[in-house]
């Protein structure tokens, strides 16, 4: 099968083309036959060696965490899917692979069917960044109607979930995105639009129940200033010094800070499902690759400069 491969620690230059045998589901495991996949900075952090202190990788390693395509093989006989069956996964940052023809995913893991009326690329660019802001959001930020929400990064693949998730929740939401991103912003849902490069302030001074900073941009005493006294600020990023600083915030402040790394849930996946279902959630699909042209996807996303989900086109020929 063909697989996009990096051959060591660097930049998308060290990702190539190979052919590799089709692995072999455990027993709580289904083999996928790949349609598409999608690119999120956590595959190329990855690789360039940003996070090799969390999760070391070892070489050559096949990167790609969303993945959608048709279950080809089972590996036990009590299965909840059957071949033939079109679904969608998260796979694990300790095992991705997704840039493939064929790749393996956890049973249950986040496993689910895809819904008939959604397509390969907009399903492949659901998992890891939707369940990112339904966790961020939810999970963690506890945001509720009523609630003022500050989005930084409002405009990428986690962020303009994000969004439409704080509009679903009647959360009053502020988005943080670039000068030529602030009508579309608004158009996810987003009830105000700040221009980050003008550095104005996203708003007054402890008017934020929850910031969500998925771009990890906000310092300490920003956070501080526009946090209500008893906020929560979320990061996506999972950082050493915010670690010790959530462990630490609760000596002096009734502020809390909390950063993670996404969880393979079906509950929470199915909840996006459902808002999908409603017309309320939608995945806007930046740009589509072919698999051969995975490196130039990465550093698509590694610009910054994404709206949206880039998105993977896979032939598992």
């Amino acid at each position: 099968m063909k697989v996009m491969h990096y051959q060591g620690y660097g930049s998308p230059d060290r990702l190539v083309e190979a052919e590799a045998p089709q692995p072999s589901p455990g027993a709580a495991q289904v083999r996928i036959r790949v349609n598409a996949s999608s690119v999120n900075p956590i595959d190329w952090k990855l690789h360039d060696g940003q996070l090799r202190w969390i999760v070391p990788r070892r070489f050559p390693a096949v990167p790609g965490l969303d993945v959608v395509g048709m279950v080809d093989k089972t590996g036990g006989a009590a299965m909840p899917f059957a071949e033939g069956d079109r679904v969608m996964s998260l796979l694990t940052p300790a095992r991705p692979g997704a840039a493939a023809g064929y790749c393996l995913a956890d049973v249950p893991g986040s496993l689910v069917k895809v819904p008939a009326a959604m397509s390969d690329l907009e399903a492949a660019g659901l998992p890891l960044a939707g369940l990112t802001a339904w966790q961020g959001l939810i999970r963690l930020g506890r945001l509720q109607a009523g609630q003022r929400v500050l989005i930084v990064g409002a405009s990428g693949g986690v962020g303009h979930f994000a969004v439409q998730i704080a509009r679903v929740t009647g959360a009053f939401c502020v988005g943080v995105c670039s000068q030529a991103n602030l009508d579309w912003v608004k158009q996810l849902g987003a009830d105000a639009v700040v221009d980050y490069t003008t550095g104005q302030a996203p708003g007054d001074p402890h008017s934020f129940d929850l910031i969500f900073d998925c771009v990890s941009r906000l310092g300490h005493s920003d956070i501080q200033t526009l946090l209500k006294p008893g906020g929560i600020y979320v990061d996506t990023l999972f950082k050493p010094a915010l670690m010790l600083r959530s462990l630490i915030q609760p000596l002096y402040t009734r502020q809390r800070y909390k950063a993670f790394l996404v969880n393979g849930s079906v509950d929470d996946l199915n909840q996006l499902l459902r808002l999908y279902a409603a017309g309320t959630l939608k995945t806007h699909i930046d740009s589509v690759y072919d698999l051969a042209d995975l490196a130039e996807a990465h550093r698509r996303s590694q610009s910054g400069r994404a709206r949206g989900k880039i998105v993977i086109r896979v032939d598992a020929a």
